[in-house]
C-alpha cells in the first residue's frame, strides 16, 4: 500500500495529551539542553501526566544509563522511573544479542550506558580489540572526553573482520553552549578508517521503534522530537504521529524544506503543544490559511505570507506566528510534493520572527 504524502500539518480538536495515550519524548533539545530543562518542559509534562498521559523518554544518546537519566530528570523536577527511559544503547544491545552467542565479548566504544545495556542482554563488555573471541564492536556517544584512541581501537577490530554496530548516527547533539558533534560524527571517523558500514539501531531505524514499543506497550503513541532526520523520520517509519518542537536543532526554514519522511504531523514551539489542540490549515484562494495568516507559493519562486483583513479579538499583532508557519508548511510541502521545497521563504519567516 502506498503511503499518502503529507502536504500540510494536521489539525487536532482535542489536546494532544488527550488524543494519544503515550508521549514518546526525545530528551536532548526537547526536555533539556546541556543538562538544563528547556522552558515550559517541566510544567507541561507534569500537567500531561496528571491528566492521564503516559510519558516515556526515548533517546539516541547512549552515554548514560536509564537510571542516570531518570535521576537527572527527577533533579529537574520531572519524576521518572528508570523503566520509563528507553535508550539507543538498549536497542543496539538487543540487536547484537540476537546475532551473537550468549556471553559473547563486545568491544565498547562509548560510555556506561552501553556497558549496562550489554550486560542486561547477557553480553560481556570489553575494552581491547585484542580480546580473544571478540564477537562485536559497538559504538555509542561517549561524551566530549572520549579519547581519540578509542576510535583506533574500534578500527583495529573492524579491520580484522569483527562485526560493527552503532547505537545511532546523529551527527550533532545540542548542548548548553550550542551544537556539538554527536555519535554520527564519531562513526564517520571509524568508517573512514575501515571502509566498513555499521548496523545501526537508533532512531529513525526499526530496532529503536521496536525497543520502544516492547518497553512501553503504547497503543496510540505520539512521538515528540526536535530532529527531522531521527525523531520525525522514526515516527514516519513506525507509521505513528509526531509533534515537532522548535526548541532543538530544527529551525523553521529546515521544516519548510522537509522531504515527505521528515514532515511532522504537528508543529509547535515547545512542550506546551502537548496540552493544546492543533489548528486546521485550510485551502484559501491559491494558497493555505491558518489562524489569520495566508501562505502562497508564487510562480516567481517565493513563498509569500499575508495577514487576513479581519482582525481577531487581540488584533492582528496578537496572531500566533506558529499559525503562519503552519500555513507556510502547507504551501511549501504542497509545492514540493514528493521532493524538497526550493522556494525562497526568507521574507515570510522574517515577518514571523522565525528566520
Amino acid at each position: 500500500m502506498t503511503r499518502q504524502i503529507r502536504t500540510s500539518p494536521a489539525a487536532c480538536d482535542q489536546s494532544l495529551h488527550q488524543a494519544y495515550d503515550t508521549a514518546l519524548l526525545d530528551l536532548d533539545g526537547v526536555v533539556y539542553a546541556g543538562g538544563r530543562a528547556i522552558g515550559h518542559a517541566v510544567e507541561s509534562l507534569a500537567a500531561a501526566r496528571a491528566d492521564g498521559m503516559h510519558l516515556a523518554y526515548v533517546t539516541n544518546n547512549a552515554l548514560r544509563t536509564p537510571e542516570a537519566v531518570a535521576e537527572h530528570l527527577g533533579e529537574l523536577g520531572i519524576p521518572t522511573e528508570a523503566a520509563e527511559v528507553i535508550t539507543s544503547a538498549q536497542a543496539v544491545a538487543r540487536l547484537i544479542a540476537e546475532q551473537v552467542e550468549p556471553g559473547s565479548k563486545v568491544l565498547v566504544i562509548g560510555g556506561e550506558g552501553l556497558r549496562v545495556a550489554l550486560r542486561e542482554r547477557g553480553l560481556v563488555p570489553v575494552e581491547s580489540a585484542d580480546e580473544e573471541g571478540l564477537a562485536a564492536v559497538v559504538q555509542g556517544y561517549g561524551g566530549p572526553d572520549l579519547a581519540w584512541g578509542r576510535f583506533a581501537e574500534a578500527s583495529y577490530a573492524i579491520n580484522r573482520g569483527v562485526p560493527w554496530y552503532a547505537s545511532n548516527t546523529d551527527l550533532t547533539i545540542p548542548g548548553a553552549r550550542g551544537i556539538a558533534p554527536g555519535n554520527g560524527a564519531a562513526v564517520e571517523v571509524v568508517r573512514i578508517a575501515t571502509g566498513a558500514e555499521p548496523q545501526v539501531a537508533g532512531k529513525p531505524l526499526p530496532p529503536m521503534h521496536r525497543e520502544t514499543v516492547l518497553r512501553t506497550g503504547a497503543k496510540r503513541p505520539l512521538v515528540v522530537g526536535d530532529r527531522l532526520d531521527t525523531d520525525i523520520e522514526g515516527a514516519f517509519n513506525g507509521e505513528v504521529d509526531s509533534l515537532l518542537v522548535l526548541t532543538g536543532v530544527t529551525d523553521a526554514e529546515q521544516l519548510l524544506r522537509a522531504e515527505p519522511r521528515h514532515r511532522p504531523t504537528y508543529v509547535d514551539r515547545d512542550l506546551r503543544g502537548l496540552l493544546a489542540g492543533q489548528p486546521e490549515v485550510v485551502p484559501a484562494a491559491e494558497g493555505f490559511r491558518c489562524g489569520g495568516w495566508t501562505a502562497v507559493a508564487l510562480n516567481s519562486g517565493v513563498l509569500e505570507l499575508s495577514e487576513d483583513d479581519e482582525t481577531g479579538a487581540d488584533g492582528a499583532a496578537g496572531r500566533d506566528p506558529l499559525d503562519g508557519l503552519r500555513a507556510l508548511c502547507a504551501a511549501a510541502w504542497t509545492a514540493a510534493a514528493e521532493g524538497v521545497c526550493t522556494l525562497d521563504a526568507a521574507k515570510a519567516l522574517a515577518r514571523l520572527g522565525l528566520q
